[in-house]
């Protein structure tokens, strides 16, 4: 797989702009701030759906504008297919395919695949729990884009019994401040009745979910050590377990059925059920669990330098590269300035584990920092233009 054509309008620092790329590697090289990683993230949103970077699409619209365009043209076993979105302020994004209009943007997912490692993914290592369940379910989104739908139920059923454990606290608490049990009684009080149907969603989404991650931490994971293993030889190697609310004790005693999986989150939401109504918030389901990474016989949080932090990130990348490339998938891959955080050792590791891609992006402020193994076609970024050296502008307000 690899991308064609690729062109912006009005999204983030860009007017307009339009690249034409070949398979092997392409490097954007410009200062920082002149928008080399706004045209990555570009390729990343036409793939995901998403920004690596915000939460919100709102900051993706250039200042000023109404709409963001973004299109490509992706090659893949022979195919071509033009993919276009449309980012917009206060209203619904739409989508189209070959010029063609489908009903949700979600139904582009999968025409174009890409995995991009940037600065921010240190936050994979570092930051928070939900940094990480971000990342595998956005993986699993790429690998398989039908759970698209089952996260975006989830998210729906979550924030539905989450509100419901908010208003009816008081309610469900019952008189005194006392929590009402749950019994399969016809007379219960409407917001307890309420409350055992969203168990019953909550269990079903989350259970669908958790399967296709725990399939996952077990697919990725031996991906993830080879990796860290050539980047980092002289370091500990490192493990990755999946946490789930469930009170498993790791990937390896969660089980395998979805079916399964529904029955012990509603046996846990039961347990849990007290808790819930006096703390009025879910306690229970994937929302709540954690992929643990290990750097030897401790978590590589608090224990990995720096620079076996950015090595095990971008180990997680790399692995997530391999899985979809072992499923028939070459992923367009994309380097956001890596090289400048790396050593010339594990850049030259890098450029070796990369360099048989069908297509690699790379940015990079200072040409030099990427390894001649990377070397392939040059475009100089600055002053609102894209330039091949020898050729004219591309891109141009």
């Amino acid at each position: 797989m690899y991308l064609r054509r690729f062109s912006v309008t009005d999204f983030r620092s860009w007017p307009e702009a339009e690249l034409e790329l070949e398979p092997g590697v392409t490097v954007l090289v410009g200062a920082n701030g002149v928008g080399k990683t706004n045209l990555v993230e570009g390729i990343g949103y036409l793939a995901s759906l998403g920004s690596h970077r915000v939460s919100s699409d709102v900051p993706l619209i250039r200042r000023g504008a109404e709409q963001a365009l973004l299109r490509g043209e992706v090659h893949h076993h022979g195919r071509k297919l033009g993919v276009e979105l449309e980012i917009n302020s206060g209203k619904q994004n739409r989508a189209r395919v070959n010029r063609s209009p489908v009903s949700r943007p979600r139904d582009v997912l999968g025409i174009l695949r890409s995995v991009l490692f940037a600065p921010e993914d240190l936050a994979l290592v570092r930051g928070d729990p939900s940094e990480r369940r971000r990342f595998l379910d956005e993986l699993l989104v790429a690998r398989f884009p039908r759970y698209a739908g089952v996260r975006s139920d989830y998210d729906k059923v979550l924030r539905q019994r989450s509100a419901l454990l908010k208003t009816a606290k008081p309610a469900l608490r019952g008189p005194r401040g006392r929590s009402r049990p749950a019994p399969a009684d016809p007379d219960l009080p409407d917001d307890l009745a309420t409350l055992e149907v969203w168990d019953g969603h909550l269990a079903r989404t989350g259970a669908a979910l958790l399967a296709g991650r725990r399939e996952l931490v077990v697919a990725l994971a031996p991906y993830a050590q080879d990796a860290f293993a050539r980047i980092a030889p002289s370091s500990d190697p490192i493990g990755l377990d999946y946490r789930s609310s469930l009170g498993t004790d790791g990937v390896a005693e969660l089980p395998s059925s979805a079916g399964d999986l529904e029955a012990l989150l509603l046996e846990r939401l039961a347990e849990v059920r007290k808790q819930e109504i006096e703390r009025g918030v879910c306690l229970v389901g994937p929302h709540r669990d954690e992929l643990e990474l290990a750097l030897g016989e401790g978590p590589a949080k608090g224990y990995a330098s720096h620079g076996e932090s950015w090595a095990f990130a971008l180990a997680l990348r790399l692995a997530s590269y391999r899985l979809l490339h072992a499923d028939d998938v070459e992923p367009v891959l994309v380097l956001d300035d890596v090289f400048a955080e790396l050593d010339s050792d594990r850049r030259r590791a890098l450029a070796e584990l990369v360099s048989g891609a069908e297509q690699v992006l790379v940015t990079a402020a200072v040409g030099e920092d990427v390894p001649p193994e990377l070397d392939g076609v040059r475009f100089a970024v600055g002053d609102q233009k894209v330039v091949r050296p020898g050729a004219a502008p591309v891109a141009e307000p």
